[in-house]
């Protein structure tokens, strides 16, 4: 969760992640450490409550202070797929919007646009596994798997 209070006012992606992988795919992921071809990663993204009474953009309400969910935002599906996705790492990333009016389908998106980052930053395969412990506990194959950032 990235909250715009915390990012100088306008978070890149002000918002929660909750990110979904078919059983399938988690399953030879966890016994290979490798995310396999055909391999979708569904992520779901909603804005936190508001309005902020807080000067970090929390709210204080029953449970404590803090940041809570708020509307459906957009969603994200990124399929891997050597082949077809070469160019992009071996990732497609689509993209469903993140304002209204909400795509009924989406196109893959330019590199520029997810891939990037991705491919700088994302601890392994591509993947941003370091923000989800389930993902990076798993360990790593025969010859490594993780790369420098930047790589």
């Amino acid at each position: 969760m990235t909250p715009n209070a915390l990012n100088g006012g306008h978070a890149g992606f002000p918002e929660y992640h909750n990110v979904y992988i078919e059983p399938g795919s988690y399953a030879i992921y966890k016994k290979t450490g490798v995310f396999p071809d055909g391999n979708d990663l569904f992520k779901e993204l909603q804005l936190t409550l508001g309005p902020a009474e807080n000067p970090d953009g929390s709210r204080t309400e029953p449970s404590g202070r803090g940041y809570f969910p708020r509307a459906f935002n957009g969603a994200d599906v990124t399929v891997k797929d050597t082949k077809r996705f070469a160019d992009t790492d071996g990732w497609g990333y689509f993209n469903f919007h993140h304002s209204e009016p909400k795509a009924p389908t989406a196109t893959v998106q330019p590199k520029s646009n997810c891939a990037f980052c991705h491919i700088a930053a994302a601890k392994r395969d591509d993947v941003w596994t370091q923000f989800y412990r389930i993902l990076d506990e798993v360990p790593l194959p025969q010859g490594g798997g993780m790369k420098p950032a930047g790589q």
